[in-house]
């Protein structure tokens, strides 16, 4: 038998047992965003970081284990909530779209934005509504409120992360949660920010769902 010589364009075959390995990481990536994504579904666990790392505990994962990516476990939350919770998420998430359009004309002035899973249609049972704001002042944001007579709190704000809102706000709008992010005037230009919608795409989307 003839042994050719390894060269440009002939890679050496991968050992057995590294494609056991392989096929074994991507089952345990699999298994990790499915129990990621229930968690999400039935606990209410808005971060996905802290979602894979308990499913990921939950599981045995060891440290060296990959974690699955945030767009793996949002396909599978998407398709567990098209399996368990069909037509419930399916109103739950226009009540709440809805919620968010009625807000965030009551706070036009500084410049609303919605985003998370409001936004991305993966909203569960114990979601938020998320609206990020601009206002020139994050002072303006808190008189409106007390002028308004309208109840809120404030929620604890991360400084250490990159792109940290000043303040942020915990209030109820149509009986649903609502946490407000609010960031310095300057940040609105941007564009490294999550996905977000303003008012009019807002309403666009209510209006594709009543059509």
């Amino acid at each position: 038998m003839r042994i050719l010589p390894e060269g440009p364009g002939r890679q050496p075959m991968p050992p057995h047992g590294s494609h056991v390995s392989s096929s074994r990481n991507l089952q345990r990536r699999r298994e990790i965003a499915a129990l990621a994504a229930r968690l999400m579904a039935e606990d209410g666990i808005s971060d996905f970081g802290f979602a894979k790392r308990k499913a990921a505990r939950q599981l045995g994962a060891s440290e060296d284990d990959a974690l699955p990516a945030n767009t793996e476990i949002e396909t599978e939350l998407r398709a567990w909530q098209a399996l368990y919770q069909g037509k419930e998420q399916a109103s739950r998430l226009a009540a709440m779209r809805t919620a968010a359009a009625g807000l965030m004309r009551a706070l036009a002035r500084f410049r609303p934005y919605l985003c998370g899973s409001v936004l991305d249609g993966t909203a569960g049972r114990y979601a938020e509504i998320e609206i990020d704001l601009y206002p020139e002042s994050a002072k303006d944001v808190e008189i409106f409120f007390l002028d308004a007579a309208l109840d809120f709190a404030h929620r604890e704000v991360r400084r250490a992360l990159s792109g940290a809102p000043e303040m942020a706000l915990a209030l109820e709008w149509d009986d649903i949660p609502v946490r407000l992010h609010i960031y310095p005037a300057n940040a609105e230009r941007n564009t490294s920010r999550q996905s977000r919608a303003h008012l009019a795409q807002v309403e666009s989307l209510l209006a594709g769902e009543a059509s």
